[in-house]
């Protein structure tokens, strides 16, 4: 049975707040790749960035302590900073749903400063995911440190936390990609995270997926990944989806693991009900019985003949964290 959704269920806000230099950069590529229906805001310690931002709010954090001049790559710095500024961060997320927390894990401003973000969204009631990146392997094992603990903070207060380890980038574009294209690939990733969730609210498609399914499958979820493929042509449905489900950023990650799994199909207007029933089953084919699974589609004109379909495994907490501690183990040995 199809519901028909009037266009006012859809109105949920979406807001997207990059912190640090790689926030900001994340939100703008965001801004240059016309991603519409959320809100753009910029939070840095650094003025000079926030200077050249497309972001529709900027906001300087703790200008008493770094006046100015960036967190020095210190994270103690970063959560100072945005302590100080706590009733602006809380101002400028006000009367939103949803929140994306975009951040480059390993620097100051945000490593520091996400968590005290997530911290307020958290205490605001505002369903909060965070898409932050792990450093490049070439940044060094300090950074990757700072990374980590980072991380672990950033995990208590979100809903989901998606982490894009970008030593993957690496492995899928190979070693002789320039440093351009490396961070250029993180910021698609991180592009397609954010898209992938907040156009199946924001954009109508053939099956609407209402903020109360979003929710459903990433509220309280601990650890979530994301995986994204394109195909064209006769079998594009099936290609789109299993590349999706194997992208190498899902690489370690077993989908039988997962809590909810939410799926957007974007598509031309060619896009029929068969393909995207297609989509489902064979996403469902790798997820757990018990899983939740929402499967929305997004019509895009300009995609006449191609099918992208990304997927988000959420509550991945428990079994990452076995796995990971596996890892460990076998490193040791």
């Amino acid at each position: 049975m199809f519901e028909l959704m009037d266009s006012f269920s859809q109105s949920a806000v979406i807001k997207v707040l990059g912190v640090g230099g790689g926030g900001g950069n994340a939100v703008e590529h965001m801004v240059a790749q016309n991603l519409e229906g959320v809100e753009f805001i910029c939070a840095n310690t650094d003025a000079q960035a926030l200077h050249n931002s497309s972001a529709r709010t900027v906001l300087q954090l703790g200008n008493n302590i770094t006046k100015g001049l960036g967190a020095g790559a210190d994270p103690e710095v970063g959560r100072k900073a945005a302590m100080e500024d706590q009733e602006r961060i809380t101002e400028v997320i006000d009367g939103a749903d949803m929140l994306f927390i975009t951040a480059g894990m390993g620097g100051g401003t945000g490593t520091g400063g996400a968590p005290v973000v997530a911290q307020i969204a958290k205490d605001m009631g505002i369903l909060t995911v965070a898409v932050v990146t792990k450093p490049f392997p070439f940044e060094g094992r300090k950074r990757a440190e700072i990374a980590d603990a980072g991380i672990t903070e950033l995990r208590e207060y979100v809903d989901s936390l998606i982490t894009i380890p970008n030593e993957k980038l690496v492995q899928v574009l190979g070693k002789n990609m320039t440093l351009l294209d490396a961070f250029k690939s993180a910021n698609d990733v991180l592009l397609g995270a954010v898209q992938g969730i907040s156009e199946l609210i924001t954009r109508p498609g053939l099956i609407n997926v209402d903020f109360a399914d979003v929710r459903t499958v990433m509220s309280e979820m601990g650890m979530a990944m994301m995986g994204s493929g394109v195909a064209a042509g006769e079998d594009r449905a099936r290609l789109a989806a299993e590349a999706a489900v194997s992208s190498p950023l899902l690489e370690d990650i077993n989908l039988l693991g997962a809590r909810g799994i939410l799926v957007n199909v974007t598509a031309g207007m060619d896009m029929s009900i068969g393909e995207f029933e297609e989509v489902g089953n064979t996403v469902k084919e790798f997820a757990s019985d018990n899983a939740t699974v929402v499967v929305g589609t997004v019509l895009e004109p300009e995609m006449e003949g191609e099918m992208r379909v990304t997927v988000v495994a959420t509550g991945l907490g428990q079994q990452a964290r076995d796995e990971e501690s596996e890892r460990r183990v076998k490193l040791v040995q």
